[in-house]
């Protein structure tokens, strides 16, 4: 058997251990981390040549979980993992962001990164064992690569700060929150929080960074006894003497070009700068197309970026902290449970609130211990449109996800517990004009259409996209407010902020650079603290809180607890009682196993008839009580069996021939009715009467509807009852 080569460290308070060497040696880079009963394996390849026509880095992160590794089948038709989860769509986001920057600029080689969960301990979650895997694995190779890079979950519980927390310091943290970064400085973080302040955050980022630089030691070793040396590469650049030459001839018809704060108008002189360029220098550099376009982007970007360092002044002509004007609108859509409209500057979310029952909740398949259940869903959705592109729809992709997912995360710490509104809540961002932070806009648009359908939110969230431009060689740094699309292109960071006046409920971190330092953190933090204070004033201008009713249109909803072990009666053989129920009534039913039933409605009297029906289902029989139902059927003495008093026949000898004949013929000896749902009682009957009373179907007949007092019920549960009074006779 080959032999591997065995690191181990301590992370968190935990053993770690990372093999390679023994399997997977075609890949360029192999390993396997394990943690506890928790094992990923991460292989990364790239291909021997650049794609051709390629004019961004093809870098493809995928992690894949296997159900195998929790001992589960998939419970899908053909019984294999489909389409990767959006829980494993984030994770390969995860993945993905830090190590993006630390590839060589002009690398346009294919190079795929694939993560698998192999085994799976519910306290040791899977994907934090990936991120540090792919770097071990991209470390290791020899695939150019400018890292490593270390990634660790932080917590907060009882004022402390947990590495990599458990399942019970998860449930019991005040944040969660993913970072990642080198030994110098942090690339990428990924945070939901309840509330918390800016402090105990930054500090958090900074405590996370520490073990950071741990695990960048650690790997380094690991480089060092078994690395490849890397490849030496012919990387993508722009030939000198032409860059020279573009630099000259378009230099000042850029200043010109850019010199509007009017989007449009400033595109518009740039497409016609670019046009010129191209046919000024058509002959003399007839097949360098792409490399004149290239060199106008880099001269558009330091222009863009000298402007804001030197004067302060950006491209729409604001300052630094200035955020775009702001207008907002709700309750736009009649028929929708909530609704309203957030525009910030050209973008522009309109976003939609449902309301359900809790079981309309989200169904996940995913590597937790046990399936889990998502109340509260939010989804994004960014057509061609809102960019004035034509170009088809498609099924939202992984930034879609990924946008959908931070806005949840903002918003899931201020929505009220299921006992406090027992619904399932849906809400929708359409973006219907994008530019630069849309993923913030469908925060503040969601948050109102929250209100707007009168759901109890705890406090209103807003959210703000912050910029950096970094000049390291001078030492100078400009962070802003409130960034547009533009500024995302050419800037070095999107620091999304989202949270209520009280505190951050989300975060998510990307950098274009080689990370940022406490500095930069703690100046981002606080300008996104007042920008989102501003934005919070402008939303609570339209609607200051949650509307106090529901909407006429949302399902209204009654919780009544039952008895877990009578569940099945509610439910009926088959599903038939509980069908029944709902045909009669028009309401909605929702069961738990904890024996708590959910009865949505439209109709209060016929939610409360259901409630009634359910409740009469699962109460206790009382001797003495009087209950109201139909006759359901006649009972009849069975000749074969059964003597003329209803007793079995136990004299010897047989009978004689006359008196077969008279018990040949069946008697009625008395009637079941219906007093609940699946709750029958007879009455014998002598009971029918106080006068004798020859046959049941003298006094009463299937279908009779009549009022009956119970007289005894025995151990077996069977229902002895008197007839009080017939309330209304069938119509036969």
């Amino acid at each position: 058997m080959k032999e591997g080569n065995i690191f181990k460290t301590v992370i968190g308070g935990r053993e770690v251990t990372v093999e390679t060497g023994k399997y997977g040696e075609q890949a360029n880079g192999h390993c396997i981390v394990t943690c506890g009963d928790t094992m990923v394996m991460s292989n990364v390849c790239m291909s021997d040549a650049p794609r051709p026509g390629m004019d961004f880095f093809p870098l493809s992160v995928d992690f894949e979980e296997k159900l195998y590794a929790i001992g589960k089948i998939p419970g899908s038709f053909k019984r294999r993992e489909g389409r990767a989860s959006d829980k494993a769509i984030l994770t390969s986001r995860l993945i993905d962001r830090p190590l993006r920057p630390l590839f060589p600029k002009g690398l346009f080689n294919d190079v795929t990164v694939v993560c698998t969960a192999l085994s799976v301990e519910p306290d040791i979650p899977p994907e934090v064992w990936g991120m540090v895997g792919s770097s071990i694995a991209l470390s290791i190779s020899d695939i150019p690569f400018a890292g490593p890079t270390g990634a660790v979950v932080v917590g907060y519980v009882d004022g402390q700060y947990v590495i990599n927390p458990d399942s019970k310091q998860r449930e019991a943290s005040l944040m969660h929150v993913y970072v990642a970064g080198t030994s110098e400085a942090i690339m990428m973080v990924e945070a939901g929080a309840n509330e918390v302040s800016e402090e105990i955050m930054l500090n958090g980022i900074l405590y996370a960074h520490e073990e950071i630089k741990k695990i960048v030691a650690f790997i380094n070793d690991i480089v060092k006894a078994i690395g490849k040396p890397k490849k030496d590469m012919e990387l993508y650049h722009i030939p000198e003497d032409l860059d020279a030459e573009v630099r000259k001839y378009a230099d000042k018809l850029l200043d010109k070009a850019l010199d509007t704060h009017d989007r449009t108008e400033r595109q518009n002189n740039q497409d016609e700068v670019e046009k010129q360029t191209l046919e000024h220098f058509a002959e003399v550099y007839p097949d360098k197309e792409r490399e004149i376009k290239d060199s106008l982007y880099y001269i558009t970007k330091e222009k863009v970026r000298a402007k804001i360092l030197d004067k302060g002044e950006r491209p729409d002509g604001r300052g630094l902290e200035d955020i775009r004007p702001i207008w907002c609108e709700v309750g736009i859509l009649p028929r929708v449970h909530g609704s309203a409209v957030f525009t910030r500057g050209q973008s522009q979310a309109m976003s939609t609130c449902t309301l359900g029952t809790i079981g309309d909740a989200q169904k996940l398949e995913n590597l937790d211990e046990d399936d889990v259940k998502k109340r509260y869903m939010h989804q994004y959705n960014m057509p061609g449109y809102s960019t004035g592109e034509a170009k088809p729809l498609r099924a939202p992709g992984r930034r879609e996800i990924g946008h959908g997912a931070l806005a949840e995360r903002a918003l899931e710490p201020v929505i009220p517990s299921e006992e406090e509104f027992p619904y399932a809540i849906r809400t929708v961002s359409e973006i219907v004009s994008s530019n630069g932070s849309t993923s913030q806009a469908s925060v503040c648009g969601s948050c109102m259409a929250l209100m707007d359908a009168g759901v109890p939110i705890k406090a209103p969230v807003a959210g703000i996209a912050m910029g950096l431009i970094k000049d390291p060689e001078h030492n100078r740094v400009a962070i802003l407010s409130d960034i547009q699309g533009l500024e995302d292109f050419l800037g070095d960071m999107d620091f999304k902020v989202a949270g209520t006046s009280k505190g951050i409920t989300a975060i998510q971190m990307d950098i274009k650079i080689k990370g940022i330092d406490k500095q930069i953190l703690t100046t981002a933090l606080e300008q996104a603290r007042r920008g989102r204070l501003h934005i919070l004033g402008k939303m609570l201008e339209v609607i200051p809180g949650p509307r106090a009713e529901l909407s006429k249109w949302a399902p209204k909803i009654i919780v009544i607890k039952i008895d877990p072990d009578k569940i099945g009666k509610v439910i009926g053989k088959g599903g038939e009682t509980i069908n029944k129920i709902v045909e009669d009534t028009g309401v909605k039913i929702d069961i738990e196993e904890d024996g708590s039933v959910y009865i949505a409605f439209t109709d209060a009297e016929m939610g409360e008839k259901a409630r009634a029906i359910v409740l009469s289902i699962v109460e206790d029989v009382e001797v003495g009580k009087v209950y109201e139902g139909p006759v359901v059927k006649i009972l009849m003495s069975n000749p074969d069996r059964m003597g003329g008093h209803g007793r079995k026949d136990d004299r010897k000898g047989g009978k004689d021939k006359k008196s077969d004949k008279k018990e040949e013929q069946p008697q009625e000896l008395g009637a079941f009715v219906n007093i609940a749902p699946g709750k029958d009682g007879m009455i014998h009957i002598s009971k029918l009467s106080d006068k004798r009373v020859e046959k049941v179907t003298d006094v009463i007949n299937i279908g009779d509807v009549v009022r009956v007092e119970v007289i005894k019920v025995d151990e077996k549960g069977r229902i002895d009852l008197k007839l009080k009074e017939i309330i209304s006779k069938a119509d036969v």
